[in-house]
Parts: C-alpha cells; structure tokens; sequence
C-alpha cells in the first residue's frame, strides 16, 4: 500500500493522479497549508525534510519524493507505457526532456512566488514575486511552442498531459492560459476528460469539477 502526503490542489494531485491511473493501492493522509502552519511543516518534515509534498511512502517503508521521479519509478513499478514512454520509444527523449523542464523551470516559481519573504528581504519580497510570475509566463511561453496539436508529445497521451492539467489550474490560471497559451489550456482540458481520473479531479478542484 502506498501512503501519499498530500494537500487537495496542490502538486501532490499529480502523483494522485497516476497511481489512480496505474490502479495502484494507496492511502492519502492530507496536511494543513505547509505556508500557513507550522504544524503542519514539522509533521511532514519528519518524513520529507523540507516539507514539501509530494511525498510518497512506498510499501516497503522507503520515501520518494520530487514528482519527476516519482514519475519514472511508477512506470518502472507497473511495467506500464501509458504515461512514460519506454526506452527505445521515439518520444522518450522529448518526454524526458520536458518533464525535466517543467519541474526544474516551471514549479519552482510557485516555491519562490508562494512565500517571497523566503528568498528577497521584506522590502523587496512584493516585487520579487512579481517578477517570478512574469518570468513564469515566459517560461510557459516556451512550453506552448513546443505542444502538440492533441497532446503535448502529438498523438501520444503521457504524464506531461496530467501534469499540464494540474498546473494550468495554477497562477495565472485557465483563462490566461486560454488566451496566451491555447494549445496547453486545450491539452489540459482532454486530460481532465479522461473518465479514469474523474474522481482524482473531483477531490482536488472540486469547485471546478
């Protein structure tokens, strides 16, 4: 059984996501907003020492984390191709590539726009944010000319389209991404389609869903 650290929304839905997919047994046990409680932070740090989630427990005990990997370690698990594909397969390379880009590019602008105060002193920590956010709409700029036309690697669905499900409900949101970026807004709402993760949409954008 695996037991998954998670907050509704937040980037722990994309693992959620996959071991709903891969049919995968799992537990979730929610935690409090990590900015707002420090309760909450020092809960999850004794399993994940910087507190963040995802953080995955895997049957034998042992700890992943980092959503990336956690990727490429369920699809090894389950022996799967849906959403990785296989060493060998012609989009590997790019799938590795933009996986890649999306967690070391993209997601840490939400870990330096969420709480400015971390890395800028107070005076500045507004304007530090701001421009984390302007130089993240650039970056999914970038992501954008490299979409396909139904998924982002084309005719091949693969985790990249779950993951542009998830953050495409994060700043600057559905709407922006419906002007600036049509092509990723339009691959996240086919992701979201999907009817075997219905459920996993409906526990963390319940508002949405």
């Amino acid at each position: 059984m695996y037991r998954l650290f998670a907050r509704p929304g937040w980037g722990s839905t994309l693992v959620e996501a996959q071991l709903a997919w891969y049919g995968l047994p799992f537990t979730i046990e929610d935690v409090d907003d990590l900015f707002a409680s420090a309760a909450a932070r020092e809960r999850l740090a004794a399993v994940n020492p910087v507190a963040q989630v995802p953080t995955l427990v895997l049957p034998d005990g042992s700890v992943m984390t980092e959503s990336a990997a956690i990727t490429l370690h369920l699809a090894d698990i389950t022996g799967s191709r849906t959403l990785v594909p296989a060493p060998g397969e012609p989009t590997r390379p790019r799938f590795l590539r933009w996986l890649v880009f999306l967690v070391a590019n993209v997601y840490p602008t939400f870990t330096y726009a969420d709480d400015p105060a971390r890395f800028a002193p107070a005076a500045c920590a507004a304007q530090f944010g701001e421009n984390v956010a302007r130089y993240r709409e650039v970056l999914w700029g970038i992501v954008e000319r490299e979409a396909g036309d139904e998924w982002f690697l084309g005719a091949r669905f693969s985790a990249l389209d779950l993951y542009l499900a998830v953050m495409t409900r994060w700043r600057p949101r559905r709407a922006w991404f419906a002007e600036q970026c049509p092509r990723l807004h339009d691959i996240a709402v086919r992701a979201e389609a999907r009817p075997e993760l219905a459920a996993v949409w409906q526990r963390n954008f319940p508002a949405n869903s």
